[in-house]
């Protein structure tokens, strides 16, 4: 799996280098070798091995799957170095933190701790914007349509709300959304499931 974002021989960032620490003293700390969490997160060694000596960058396909082979949130990886990922039960406005996402014109933005059995998040969808394909995972979820509109599929049936609508339904059932309105929509979401559990088209 190609994983670097650049040549292995550019100069170090600095970012990079932080990361690259914490995944090697995540690793140590659960006592896994290279090679044992490299399987775990379905990548090579040396792909790994260059994460942690700040040689690449995290690639969003990469941040999910060693996110989950170390058990923690994947904003914990891409965290600043120099402040705590968020307090025990709270998280600051200023202080969240963005969850990578593979569709164009969505942002999520991570509103609950990392201890939370909830999973929280402001989902932004822009004009136009919305899911690469039907997905779903392990689970429930709710939402509640803050501003703007939003096209929803559920199990093969679509659904267009509007601000102040609300829906729920089992994970398991393929699902996507749209935008199909002029304006931004923001959508507070809520799942059963960590974000490193999710495999999803967003």
């Amino acid at each position: 799996m190609d994983i670097v974002d650049g040549a292995a021989k550019r100069p170090k960032d600095e970012a990079d280098v932080r990361v690259g620490r914490r995944v090697r003293a995540l690793r140590l700390e659960r006592k896994l070798s290279l090679a044992e969490l490299a399987a775990k997160a379905g990548i090579s060694i040396g792909a790994l091995s260059q994460i942690e000596r700040g040689m690449s960058s995290l690639r969003v396909k990469v941040i999910w799957p060693l996110a989950a082979a170390l058990n923690i949130e994947p904003s914990a990886l891409i965290a600043d170095g120099n402040e705590a990922v968020n307090d025990l039960y709270c998280v600051r406005a200023d202080k969240r933190r963005s969850i990578p996402v593979k569709s164009e014109g969505i942002g999520k933005a991570l509103l609950s701790p990392p201890a939370a059995t909830l999973t929280g998040m402001l989902v932004t969808v822009e004009a136009g914007g919305g899911t690469a394909e039907a997905y779903a995972h392990a689970g429930h979820e709710f939402g509640f349509v803050m501003t703007g509109e939003v096209e929803l599929v559920v199990d093969a049936t679509t659904y267009v709300l509007k601000a102040g609508d609300s829906f729920a339904f089992k994970s398991t059932l393929l699902h996507a959304f749209r935008n199909p309105g002029a304006e931004r929509c923001q959508i507070l979401w809520v799942n059963t499931t960590k974000p490193s559990e999710v495999r999803d088209g967003a």
